[in-house]
């Protein structure tokens, strides 16, 4: 009896990714997930704290690939190793803050440690040639390959037609003719793969999966590296920068400002990392100081804050501060004028 062999796929809860790790499944290959948290991923964390998006359902999409395809996902927390990805990308940054091809080498190179470690055969991905404007082209797919050390016990299924055959097709261990053409940036061939095997409620197709894709967000990223002199970062740090409102009036200090009860429910839980201002005396926003504000600044935080809550048109309104040592004290303020927040104060 032919021995069975084993496949890595790289989960990322996407569309692509289930349909590539079942294609090889279908062809008798015992087939297990990895998914590599960096921090920065999209899903699961502020869908669970805005109302506007109350109504979307609560899961982690890989953790949902696993169990529609029936199989272990193994999730490997990479966030301390992926800063140098950030910091300092060989093949540079794509419209954003976003290093997608070290990304994707780094990712697959971590992929190929694993199965050398545990006897796997090779690694599947969901990549589509033509899909992504600096990752998935033609003439960048084999520098993964090589970059990474994995060669050609890469398989990507969905577009293996389009590219030279691999290891695990020249020896028979999946049948090519079995695999996919797709190229493009087109979806209509995969969700109709999708249809054909019966997957529904599956992630949005080409939805963005990371924040440093986008825009706003890569915007607070540097601004947080300028303020500190330095490209640095927790992790506490990246996911603050996915929450509120941040309003810097000066490089020194700035303020994360809830724009509803979750954000507030969500930033109150840092209140012993960081000094806080609640709004007391009408309804209003909860903010975190981040940096080291002075009392004069914590009274530009609070008037800022007015501005933003229903005291706003109010001779003053009173607010609780706390620092992160838990001292409370009591602010009155005036609360700013519109035309008394410049556009540059907001990050």
């Amino acid at each position: 009896m032919a021995q069975q062999r084993r496949a890595l796929a790289l989960i990322s809860g996407g569309l692509d990714s289930l349909l590539a790790a079942k294609v090889v499944q279908e062809q008798g290959v015992h087939v297990e997930g990895i998914n590599f948290y960096t921090g920065f991923c999209v899903e699961g964390h502020t869908h669970a704290i805005r109302e506007k998006d109350r109504k979307r359902v609560k899961r982690n999409n890989a953790l949902w690939v696993a169990e529609q395809l029936g199989i272990k996902l193994h999730i490997v927390d990479i966030v301390d190793e992926y800063k140098q990805v950030v910091f300092n990308p060989q093949y540079g940054y794509g419209a954003n803050l976003n290093p997608c091809l070290d990304c994707k080498i780094f990712m697959v190179r971590k992929a190929r440690e694993w199965i050398d470690e545990q006897g796997f055969d090779f690694v599947i991905t969901g990549e589509v040639v033509g899909q992504r404007p600096k990752s998935q082209r033609s003439e960048t797919m084999p520098v993964v390959q090589h970059d990474s050390g994995i060669e050609d016990r890469l398989l990507r299924p969905l577009c293996a037609k389009k590219l030279p055959a691999t290891l695990p097709e020249r020896e028979g261990w999946v049948e090519r003719e079995r695999l996919f053409d797709f190229s493009g940036r087109g979806r209509k061939p995969q969700i109709a793969l999708a249809a054909q095997y019966g997957f529904k409620d599956y992630a949005q197709p080409a939805g963005g999966c990371c924040f440093l894709t986008d825009r706003s967000y890569s915007l607070r990223l540097r601004d947080l590296w300028a303020a500190r002199g330095e490209r640095q970062y927790e992790l506490d740090d990246i996911m603050l920068l996915k929450v509120g409102r941040h309003v810097r009036p000066a490089p020194h200090f700035k303020v994360i400002m809830a724009r509803e009860e979750g954000e507030g429910n969500f930033l109150s839980g840092y209140r012993k990392q960081y000094p806080s201002l609640k709004t007391v005396s009408h309804g209003g926003p909860f903010a975190l100081l981040d940096g080291e504000p002075t009392l004069a600044d914590t009274e530009l935080a609070a008037r800022i804050m007015a501005r933003y809550g229903q005291g706003r048109h109010a001779d003053r309104v009173t607010f609780e501060y706390r620092s992160a040592q838990g001292e409370v004290s009591e602010l009155r303020v005036v609360p700013l004028d519109p035309n008394e927040i410049p556009s540059d104060w907001l990050i």
